[in-house]
C-alpha cells in the first residue's frame, strides 16, 4: 500500500502526466479531468474494461500492461494506493526523480481554486455523490465532479462543469480526505475501518474530526450513525463555528425522514421545521432514501428550495456496481453490488428483499482484503445469514496484500450458526455451478465485494443456462 504525502506541496503545472492503474473508476475519472483541463495524459492497466475503452474515444493513449517505456515521455506519474511498489513504471519514476501524485494529490490538484464539496463516509459516499451530482444538475446547476462510480444516469463518473462547485467523493482510507480544501463536508456516517492506516479507533474518528473542522461553509452529517454522533459532539465541544446541519430519521435531525415507503423503488417524506416535502426515486432501498436526504441537506444549505431539489434527486438512477441488474434466466435474476463491510452487505440484503418477492435471495460473497476479514468474519456471517436465505462464501481477494495465514473465505463460513445455509467454495466454476444448482425461479442472485467478484457473473449465467435449458418440459 502507498499513502499519500499529506504535506507535499502540489505541482503549479502539470503538461503530461502518466496514469498507473488508469481504467480503475476513480482514476480513469481523475484522467478524464485532467484531459479537460488541456493534461496530456496517457495511461496503462493491466487489463481492458469499459473506463480504458471510454478513455481512448476521447483519444488518450492507454496502453495493457506496465512497462516503463510508457512513460518515457511523462513529466508526472499519478498513482493509486493499491500500487505494487515493484511496478515498473513506478520503479521508473522513483529512478529518474519523476514527481509522483497520489491519485487524491492528482484530485486535489485539479480541485484548487475550486469550491469543493467533499463526501466522506464509511459507506454510501459514491451513491451520495452520485445524487448529489444529479441534484445539483436536475437544479440547474453545472458542478465539476469526480466520483468513485460511474452514474447510470451520466454513464460517466467524472465531468468537467461551469461552475465554482467541485463535487468530490474524499477517500478516509488513507487520510487523503484531509488534502482537500473543502467548502462543504457530507459525512454519510463514521464506522470505523482502515485501522490497518490509522493505528486505533481514536486517530479513525479523530480524522473525521478534523475532515469536518476544515469545512468552511457548512457542515452535513448523519443524525443516525453512532460514530457520526461521536464526531458531531467533538466539533461541538471544540467550539467549531461552521454551521452543522444533520439529516437522518433521528427525531432530531434538522432535515428529517419521517415516512419511508420501500416496498418497491423507495418513496419518502422529509420535514424540515413544520413542513413537509414529498421525495422519490427509482432505485431500491432504505438507505438509499436516507443516502438522498443527506444529499438534500447539501443542497438545502447551497441555496436551493427543498421541493425543487428533492425533485431533481428524483432523476438519480444509481451508479455502477450498486445493486445493477445483469441477466435474467429462466426467471432467476442476477444482480451485483460493491458492498464490502457488514453495514454495507446488511443494507444490500435489505434493499434487495424488496426485489426478491416470493424468491429467495441467494448471495455471493467474495471477502475483500485478508485485514478486514480477519476483523469482520463474523459480522459478516452475521448479517448474511440474517439477510439472505443461502450463502456462497468465495476465497477472499487479497488486492494490495499479502496472504495472511489462516484468513480465508471459511473464517467467514464457519461462523454461520446454520451451516445448512451456507457453502464456502474456493473455486469459481463450481461455485457457479452450485449455486445454479440450487436456484429456482423467482429467486435473486447477488454477487457482493469491491473485489473481482462481478467477473464471476458470465459463469453464472452460463451455467443457469445450462441448467436449465437441459430440462426437458
Amino acid at each position: 500500500m502507498i499513502y499519500p504525502d499529506l504535506e507535499m506541496e502540489l505541482p503549479g503545472q502539470l503538461r503530461r502526466v502518466h496514469f498507473v492503474g488508469i481504467g480503475g473508476s476513480g482514476m480513469s475519472g481523475i484522467a478524464r479531468m485532467m484531459h479537460a483541463a488541456g493534461v496530456a495524459v496517457s495511461g496503462s492497466d493491466r487489463s481492458e474494461n469499459y473506463n480504458t475503452q471510454s478513455l481512448r474515444e476521447l483519444g488518450i493513449t492507454v496502453s495493457i500492461g506496465h512497462d516503463a517505456a510508457h512513460v518515457a515521455d511523462a513529466e508526472a506519474l499519478v498513482i493509486t494506493g493499491a500500487l505494487w511498489q515493484d511496478n515498473p513504471e513506478y520503479r521508473f519514476a522513483l529512478e529518474h526523480d519523476l514527481p509522483v501524485l497520489h491519485r487524491s494529490q492528482a484530485l486535489a490538484w485539479l480541485a484548487r481554486g475550486r469550491r469543493v464539496v467533499s463526501v466522506a463516509g464509511a459507506h454510501g459516499k459514491t451513491t451520495s455523490t452520485g445524487m448529489l451530482v444529479t441534484g445539483l444538475l436536475g437544479a440547474g446547476a453545472d458542478p465539476s465532479f469526480v466520483n468513485g462510480g460511474i452514474i447510470e444516469s451520466l454513464g460517466v463518473s467524472a465531468g468537467p462543469g461551469t461552475d465554482d462547485l467541485f463535487v468530490i467523493e474524499a477517500d478516509e482510507s488513507d487520510g487523503s480526505f484531509l488534502l482537500y480544501d473543502t467548502a462543504v463536508a457530507l459525512i454519510t456516517n463514521v464506522d470505523p475501518e482502515h485501522l490497518d492506516f490509522y493505528g486505533s479507533r481514536e486517530a479513525f474518528m479523530r480524522a473525521f474530526v478534523d475532515f469536518a473542522g476544515r469545512a468552511r461553509e457548512q457542515v452535513v452529517i448523519s443524525a443516525d450513525d453512532p460514530g457520526a454522533g461521536e464526531v458531531l459532539s467533538v466539533l461541538r465541544s471544540e467550539g467549531v463555528r461552521t454551521p452543522i446541519r444533520t439529516f437522518g430519521e433521528s427525531a432530531d435531525a434538522d432535515v428529517r425522514i419521517v415516512r419511508i415507503d420501500d416496498s418497491g423503488p423507495v418513496r419518502f417524506t422529509v420535514e424540515i421545521g413544520d413542513v413537509e416535502y414529498s421525495g422519490s426515486l427509482p432505485v431500491y432501498g432504505r438507505h438509499n432514501a436516507v443516502n438522498a436526504v443527506g444529499a438534500l441537506a447539501v443542497l438545502i444549505g447551497l441555496g436551493f428550495e427543498p421541493q425543487t431539489a428533492l425533485d431533481a434527486l428524483s432523476g438519480f438512477a444509481g451508479t455502477k456496481r450498486r445493486f445493477e441488474f445483469h441477466a435474467e434466466v429462466a426467471g432467476v435474476r442476477v444482480y451485483d453490488d460493491y458492498a464490502h463491510h457488514p453495514t454495507e452487505v446488511a443494507a444490500l440484503l435489505d434493499s434487495a428483499r424488496a426485489v426478491v418477492g416470493e424468491g429467495r435471495l441467494i448471495a455471493i460473497h467474495q471477502p475483500h482484503l485478508y485485514s478486514r476479514t480477519q476483523h469482520f468474519h463474523r459480522e459478516f456471517a452475521a448479517v448474511l445469514e440474517a439477510g439472505a436465505d443461502h450463502t456462497v462464501v468465495l476465497e477472499v481477494d487479497g488486492a494490495r496484500e499479502d496472504p495472511v495465514p489462516e484468513v480465508t473465505g471459511a473464517l467467514v463460513a464457519d461462523d454461520f450458526v446454520d451451516q445448512d445455509r451456507v457453502a464456502y467454495i474456493d473455486d469459481w466454476q463450481r461455485a457457479a455451478e452450485y449455486v445454479a444448482r440450487i436456484a429456482r425461479p423467482g429467486d435473486v442472485m447477488v454477487t457482493m465485494s469491491c473485489g473481482t467478484v462481478y467477473q464471476i457473473i458470465p459463469q453464472v449465467v452460463s451455467a443457469l443456462h445450462d441448467r436449465f435449458e437441459s430440462v426437458t418440459p
